[in-house]
């Protein structure tokens, strides 16, 4: 079948996005062909499109990790769903059958991707994902929230229950509050009982995150982010500090965590390197934590707090699918609080 969707043919800014139809083939046999509703940006759009050794594109490339929609044709063999049903859409790609996805850590498969990133994503009205994939959200949400939260929560999870640990009591520190997988991180460690501190840069973006659970804020333009992360924890530091922004943030994060305490980062949309004083690391046994996604199992584990609204997605604007540069140029330029997403008409 023939459908539309917005492609790009080669790396560049927003420009290279493109409106165009597409052909898309019938399901496999353990596929779900999806009517696209919404299909919620991240940091890795902007990555993709932009271009980098890592990515291995298979032009006309979509572009999409988070996707919600309605299915609308099962494959010979697909399970789980049927047609008509609400679903959102597990945005990770694995063999099944390597000891990382059969003992239940999926993402840690040498084979897997991300929808989006080294697959093709949901900037389309139709696509075909496996069964596997697709979880059922019934009335509990819109297309909108069900997008804004799968890839954000996935990496969340993973972040302060798999790495961080995080228990009722600790002080944690999650830098830039306005971002979608920081806005999950606040209220997941607000469940545990923690206190949280969040950064931002933005005087806007403080009253914002406060309104979703952050117990203080530190605004990095104005104030000395260590001098104020001691203050905070009475000159302990902080139990566990969540970061993606990289660079001189994190250099400076591992003098505000505690002895013992735990940095995780899952990505680094400010700048890949940093410099580390060893020292600091060994001497104080601070635990630095890569993170990337979560098991499939995480995002099912997450979901009954997602369908009773625990979990909720922090969606900023909604934007036609059709107007991606737009959305794409709101994103680069970090005016945004929480997730974009396209919607699809």
């Amino acid at each position: 079948m023939q459908t539309e969707a917005m492609v790009l043919e080669r790396h560049g800014g927003p420009e290279v996005l493109e409106q165009r139809t597409i052909e898309l083939p019938p399901p496999g046999p353990h596929e779900v062909r999806l009517r696209v509703r919404a299909v919620a940006m991240n940091h890795m759009d902007l990555w993709v499109r932009r271009g980098g050794p890592a990515f291995k594109l298979e032009y006309p490339h979509r572009l999409g990790c988070d996707i919600a929609g309605v299915v609308e044709e099962l494959g010979a063999r697909a399970r789980g769903v049927l047609p008509g049903d609400r679903v959102m859409v597990q945005p990770g790609l694995s063999c099944g059958i390597c000891r990382a996805c059969l003992s239940g850590h999926d993402n840690l498969c040498r084979r897997y991707r991300i929808l989006g990133e080294n697959a093709q994503g949901g900037y389309t009205r139709h696509l075909n994902v496996p069964d596997e994939n697709v979880i059922r959200i019934g009335e509990a949400l819109s297309f909108e929230e069900a997008a804004a939260l799968p890839l954000c929560t996935l990496t969340a999870w993973q972040m302060v229950f798999r790495k961080a640990r995080v228990l009722a009591g600790q002080t944690v520190v999650v830098h830039a509050a306005g971002s979608g997988v920081s806005s999950i991180v606040i209220q997941l460690c607000k469940m545990q009982g923690a206190k949280v501190i969040a950064t931002t840069g933005s005087p806007d973006k403080a009253e914002r995150a406060r309104a979703i659970g952050a117990d203080e804020v530190i605004l990095t333009s104005e104030q000395d982010y260590v001098a104020e992360v001691k203050r905070l924890t009475g000159k302990a530091g902080a139990d566990a500090i969540f970061d993606h922004v990289g660079g001189e943030l994190f250099e400076r994060a591992l003098t505000a965590v505690a002895w013992g305490g735990r940095i995780v980062t899952c990505g680094a949309t400010a700048a890949f390197s940093a410099k580390l004083d060893l020292r600091q690391v060994f001497f104080r046994q601070v635990e630095i934590l890569g993170s990337t996604m979560g098991s499939k199992g995480d995002l099912l584990e997450a979901l009954p707090l997602i369908l009773d609204g625990r979990i909720k997605a922090k969606v900023d604007r909604v934007v036609p699918l059709w107007q991606a540069r737009e959305a794409h140029e709101a994103l680069e330029n970090r005016t945004v609080f929480g997730k974009v997403v396209l919607g699809v008409d």
